[in-house]
C-alpha cells in the first residue's frame, strides 16, 4: 500500500487489477436476480444491489416500479429518504402519512405520503411488521456518544451523513435530509407515551415490497437504529431490488381502501394530467 501511495504508476497498475472483482456489497451491473416473483420478466429488472451494514444507496424508480427490500441476517435497519424525482422540493412528509391515514404504524396497504398531498409509494407486502414513523435516524453526534465515532469516514457512520451522501448523488443538499420512515426495526408508544424499540434481532430473510406511486428519488441508509440499545454497532447487509410495474390501476384495493388514501392517489392522477 505504502508504494501505490508514492507511486502513480503502483496505484494505477493496483486501480486496474481490481476490475472485475466482485464483493457481497455492490450494485450488480447489469441487474440479475434467480429470485423474482413469475410474473416478472428478468428484461424488467432495474436494479439489484447488496446495502452493506452501515452502507447507504440512492436510486431513481420510475412511476409502477416495485421494490423489494430483504433484511438478509435479521439485523438490517433500512432508513428512507422519498423525492418527487421530476420536483425533489416535494419530498416524503411523514407527519402527513401518519396524520391522514389515522395510523402511525406502518404494514401492507399503507401509503407514503409527499409534503403536497400525493401518493409517493404505498406498501403492497409486508414480511416485516416493525418499522418506525417515530425515531428518526442517527446522526454523528448520537453514535459518537453511543459507539465513540459517529464519523462517515469511521467504522461506526450514522444515517444522517449516509442520506447526505445519497442524497447529493442528485444534486440535493443538506437542507433536503427530511425526517424519514425506517423499516425492519419499529417503535411502539406506550400508554404513558414512552418508546419501546423493537429493535431484534429477527428472523432473516424477512422482506417488504413497495410501489412508486411517483417517479421518485429513494435514498437508503442501512445504519443500527437510534434506540438500539446494544452497546456494539449493530446492523447487517440489506438487499434491494426493482423491478419495472404498471401503474396502479384506478380499481386497486389500497388505493380504494380508505377516502384519504383515493384523495391522495387522485392528486397524484391530477399532477400526472398535465
Amino acid at each position: 500500500m505504502t508504494e501505490t501511495l508514492a507511486n502513480p504508476s503502483a496505484a494505477r497498475d493496483h486501480a486496474r487489477a481490481m476490475a472485475g472483482r466482485v464483493v457481497e456489497a455492490m450494485p450488480v451491473l447489469p441487474p440479475v436476480a434467480d429470485d423474482l416473483p413469475a410474473d416478472v420478466a428478468a428484461t424488467d429488472l432495474l436494479w439489484e444491489e447488496t446495502i452493506a451494514a452501515g452502507g447507504y444507496a440512492s436510486r431513481l424508480l420510475p412511476r409502477g416500479s416495485r421494490l423489494r427490500l430483504i433484511d438478509l441476517a435479521g439485523d438490517a435497519c433500512a432508513s428512507i429518504l422519498l423525492f418527487n424525482a421530476e420536483m425533489p422540493t416535494e419530498r416524503l412528509n411523514v407527519a402527513d402519512t401518519v396524520k391522514v391515514q389515522w395510523n402511525a404504524y406502518l404494514g401492507q396497504g399503507k401509503l407514503l405520503l409527499s409534503d403536497m398531498g400525493r401518493v409517493l409509494m404505498s406498501i403492497l407486502e409486508d414480511g416485516a411488521g416493525t418499522h418506525d414513523t417515530f425515531c428518526g435516524t442517527s446522526n454523528a453526534a448520537t453514535n459518537a456518544a453511543k459507539y465513540g465515532s459517529g464519523a462517515n469516514s469511521g467504522p461506526c457512520p450514522n444515517g444522517r451523513d449516509r442520506f447526505l451522501l445519497g442524497a447529493a448523488k442528485h444534486g440535493l443538499q443538506r437542507r433536503d435530509v427530511h425526517p424519514c420512515v425506517t423499516f425492519f426495526k419499529g417503535a411502539k408508544i406506550e400508554a404513558d407515551g414512552a418508546i419501546t424499540p423493537m429493535i431484534g434481532p429477527f428472523p432473516p430473510q424477512r422482506s417488504i415490497v413497495v410501489r412508486a406511486e411517483m417517479d421518485v428519488i429513494m435514498v437508503i441508509a442501512n445504519c443500527p437504529h437510534v434506540l438500539d440499545p446494544r452497546e456494539a454497532y449493530t446492523v447487517t447487509p440489506l438487499r434491494a431490488t426493482a423491478w419495472r410495474g404498471p401503474v396502479t390501476a384506478e380499481d386497486d384495493p389500497i388505493r380504494n381502501a380508505t377516502p384519504e388514501g383515493l384523495r391522495a392517489f387522485q392528486n397524484v392522477d391530477d399532477y400526472y394530467r398535465r
